[in-house]
């Protein structure tokens, strides 16, 4: 995946500004820690989600048209126009448990939203060769299982780099506000060089008559590769046992390994993943895989030992594209990679 190295050190830039001056204007630290890059698109962000959310669309024009989207929680949108009004805390724990949030609440958060926005437009400008100004836009309230997804709405269809910064302030329970980026757009703003390879002549080994994997290398071609995970070396085995006849290159590590040396070395297709328990750190390795992938999104098949609704649709999520039961069936896997190699 790219890294977008530039755009990522500016919004995180005017992300502390902005929790510097809304700590001013709410007369409270709101501090904004450095955000997380990840891939991710729509459908997944919004599946399973319980929690309500706070939609503020950020229009930007001149030289760098487009919008991209601040995702707050309910919750995080009642405690700071809460403290801008001068509620106490037992109220604002009250308000936030019954998700209670009435016009002057909205006024207030608007006030924020502002102001956040100006923080923005402080450091895009310089920072940035040509003309830019960023507009904010009527934040909305989405409710999951009430409010339905359109193609446009709260934010359109399509893949998303998503900047997950936690928020934090004295006395209350925060969570993070997710920036949300097309990919269009975030290459406007911060334009990715293809990696040029030049070609060169592949000489054949003397000892087998093939191609040596590190002249192939230098020769700017790298093998097609199944990536397989898992902690435990029995089952990572296991599983290149499954797919010995797929006619990939098939490479195993644990889950702790380094995931940028591992994708750059090969050309990963799929990553198969085996975890011993589906809670969220466990999930989450799908981020991590996605996030330094060049192929947005790599297919993911995660297995574990006991699925359930939930763990499921938190595994699509994180972005897995789909789960296996174990003990693994080995047709099962074979069909479930062929299919995604036939996809790509």
């Amino acid at each position: 995946m790219a890294e977008f190295k530039e755009l990522k050190k500016m919004l995180d830039a005017a992300l502390k500004q902005a929790g510097e001056e809304s700590s001013m204007l709410l007369g409270q630290t709101l501090a904004v820690n450095g955000s997380e890059l990840l891939n991710t698109n729509r459908q997944s962000y919004f599946t399973d989600m319980d929690d309500a959310i706070f939609v503020v669309g950020v229009e930007s024009r001149e030289e760098y048209p487009g919008r991209f989207y601040l995702l707050f929680s309910l919750g995080d949108t009642i405690v700071m126009s809460s403290i801008l009004l001068g509620i106490p805390p037992a109220r604002i724990a009250e308000k936030r448990r019954l998700c209670i949030m009435g016009d002057d609440d909205i006024d207030a958060f608007g006030e924020i939203a502002n102001q956040i926005i100006g923080s923005f437009n402080s450091v895009f400008q310089p920072n940035l060769p040509n003309k830019v100004h960023l507009k904010l836009l009527p934040p909305q309230k989405f409710i999951p299982e009430i409010d339905q997804l359109t193609n446009e709405e709260p934010l359109p269809e399509g893949d998303y780099l998503m900047f997950r910064a936690p928020l934090e302030t004295e006395g209350q329970e925060m969570h993070s506000v997710d920036i949300m980026v097309p990919l269009a757009l975030a290459n406007l703003f911060d334009p990715q060089q293809e990696q040029q390879v030049e070609s060169a002549p592949t000489t054949e080994t003397a000892d087998d008559g093939g191609e040596n994997p590190a002249n192939a290398a230098k020769a700017g071609s790298r093998p097609e590769t199944i990536l397989i995970l898992s902690e435990d070396s029995h089952e990572r085995q296991m599983v290149k046992d499954c797919l010995a006849s797929i006619g990939l290159q098939l490479v195993d590590a644990p889950i702790g390994a380094d995931i940028n040396d591992l994708l750059n070395d090969a050309e990963v297709k799929v990553a198969v993943i085996e975890v011993a328990e589906t809670g969220e750190r466990d999930l989450a390795v799908c981020n991590r895989i996605n996030a330094q992938s060049k192929k947005a999104p790599l297919p993911i098949i995660m297995c574990a030992g006991e699925w359930t609704r939930t763990s499921v649709l938190k595994a699509l999520k994180y972005g897995a594209s789909d789960i296996i039961m174990k003990p693994i069936d080995a047709e099962e896997l074979m069909a479930k990679v062929k299919r995604f190699l036939h996809a790509a």
